[in-house]
């Protein structure tokens, strides 16, 4: 199985989490994009992706408004993406990734997570080198040898291209993302990607079994209640 299928499945862990926390998410989210690169959707590539995942996940289209009108009003917010390396029991690791507009309060609430499950909290770096840091595109219309000429033409490198059933799926650096989109779209004018993300996938996996795959379940679900947790990328072999 492709990496395409980890990075889905993490996906899935993430829109598992309860609505008003995605919700909550969405909007600090919608509202960063906006106040970064400005409120028209068409003209801020940010800003329109995650209005268009919004949709998917069905975030309620007011939320959304509210978000963007709250830029307009000229109300002055400001939200920090904070990472947490973890090094959990038997080689597992974990990278907690966080949106908050306190970063005591986040950090706090990381460890308080951490110290319930007896893991570890490491440096900056000690854990996220072991992940590639990568954009991910799927859709399907193209193979990858077409599409591979297509994303030479218009001058992006890619990490990789593999076929994932009937998707092709893309590989690049993490700010290709909107420029591989941009370029599929225009040789396949109106497509809907399954799947544009951008993404932390293990250069491992571990299996864990007994007590240390109960302790990081509990993990990652005690982290899923965090408010300014955003995602957890892991290393660990989950079962569906």
């Amino acid at each position: 199985m492709g990496r395409a299928y980890e990075v889905r499945k993490a996906s899935i862990q993430k829109t598992g989490a309860a609505k008003a926390k995605i919700y909550s998410m969405y909007a600090r989210e919608i509202y960063q994009a906006a106040k970064n690169g400005g409120t028209e959707i068409e003209g801020n590539p940010s800003l329109k992706r995650l209005v268009e995942k919004a949709k998917k996940e069905q975030v309620p289209n007011d939320i959304v408004k509210r978000a963007i009108d709250k830029v307009n009003s000229g109300a002055d917010e400001t939200y920090t993406q904070a990472n947490y390396e973890i090094f959990g029991p038997s080689g597992s690791t974990a990278i907690a990734v966080c949106l908050t507009d306190n970063v005591n309060r986040s950090v706090s609430s990381v460890r308080a997570v951490i110290n319930k499950c007896h893991v570890k909290m490491g440096a900056q770096g000690s854990v996220s080198y072991m992940y590639d840091h990568l954009s991910i595109v799927s859709f399907k219309g193209l193979d990858e040898e077409e599409t591979l000429e297509l994303l030479i033409e218009e001058g992006i490198d890619v990490t990789d291209i593999e076929k994932d059933g009937e998707e092709t799926v893309v590989y690049g650096e993490p700010n290709d993302l909107y420029k591989i989109k941009e370029a599929i779209s225009k040789k396949l004018p109106g497509i809907e990607f399954d799947m544009d993300e951008i993404t932390m996938i293990p250069k491992e996996k571990v299996t864990l079994t007994g007590e240390d795959l109960d302790t990081f379940k509990r993990m990652l679900s005690l982290l899923d209640e965090v408010e300014d947790v955003q995602t957890v990328y892991h290393n660990v072999e989950l079962s569906d």
